[in-house]
C-alpha cells in the first residue's frame, strides 16, 4: 500500500484557495512552513497569480513596528 503525503506546497495552495490569503505566521503555525516565500515562488512558477502586500503591525513582544508579507491568490 502506497502512503500518500501532502506537501507544504499543497497545504499552502489549499489554504489560498479556501481563505484567499496567507501570512508567514499562519503558514508556520498551521503547516510548519518556515520558507513561505519560497513556496509562493514555486506556486507562481506553476502559473498561479499571487500578489504580495507588505503589512505593518506592532510586535506583541517588543512593541516595535514589524513588517511581513501577505500573499493573496487572484482567481
Amino acid at each position: 500500500m502506497e502512503k500518500v503525503t501532502t506537501t507544504q506546497k499543497q497545504f499552502v495552495l489549499r489554504h489560498l484557495q479556501e481563505y484567499g490569503s496567507i501570512e508567514p505566521l499562519t503558514a508556520l503555525r498551521e503547516y510548519g512552513c518556515y520558507r513561505l516565500g519560497a513556496i509562493i515562488f514555486n506556486l507562481r512558477a506553476d502559473g498561479y497569480n499571487i500578489t504580495t502586500e507588505i503589512m505593518k503591525a506592532k510586535s506583541r513582544i517588543t512593541g516595535k513596528p514589524v513588517r511581513f508579507a501577505k500573499y493573496t491568490l487572484i482567481a
